[in-house]
């Protein structure tokens, strides 16, 4: 049986709900980051954790696999706590928070762990998520503590 890869667009706040679930626990390196300004698009590739695959069984083995996150319609990007010269750092996703600022743009904050945070204003919300290439087995599942 032949795996399709996952594929989401988000065009409106809920939309982006589903894509940040579907991020949960993935890693970016650095390097993986790009602003193109001109073409106003904003480009991360990350290891995502399939967690739609563990849940199917218990015999399931956790996998990864790269996905590409693109947001359009970009107006400017800012950056907290990422130093964008040591490329070799990995980021652990947490969250999208996204707002409808005052002037009907669109605020989304990709958070991640160390309060290290991705700050992407766009006019609309047109973003998606692209499974590249084949999963690979990884010995290690997330694990989160309990509040």
């Amino acid at each position: 049986m032949e795996v399709k890869n996952l594929k989401l667009m988000a065009r409106t706040e809920e939309d982006m709900k589903v894509v940040s679930a579907h991020l949960q626990d993935s890693i970016a390196n650095v390097a993986d980051i790009a602003n193109l300004e001109k073409n106003r698009i904003f480009l991360m590739q990350l290891n995502r954790f399939m967690w739609e695959d563990v849940e199917k069984g218990i015999l399931r083995k956790n996998k990864r696999i790269r996905t590409v996150l693109k947001f359009d319609n970009v107006i400017k990007v800012h950056s907290k706590n990422i130093n964008q010269f040591k490329k070799d750092k990995f980021l652990d996703f947490l969250t999208i928070e996204t707002n409808k600022m005052p002037d009907n743009n669109y605020e989304m904050k990709i958070v991640f762990a160390g309060d290290s945070i991705i700050k992407v204003v766009s006019e609309v919300i047109e973003v998606t998520l692209d499974d590249q290439g084949e999963a690979w087995n990884t010995k290690n599942m997330p694990k989160h503590g309990t509040i």
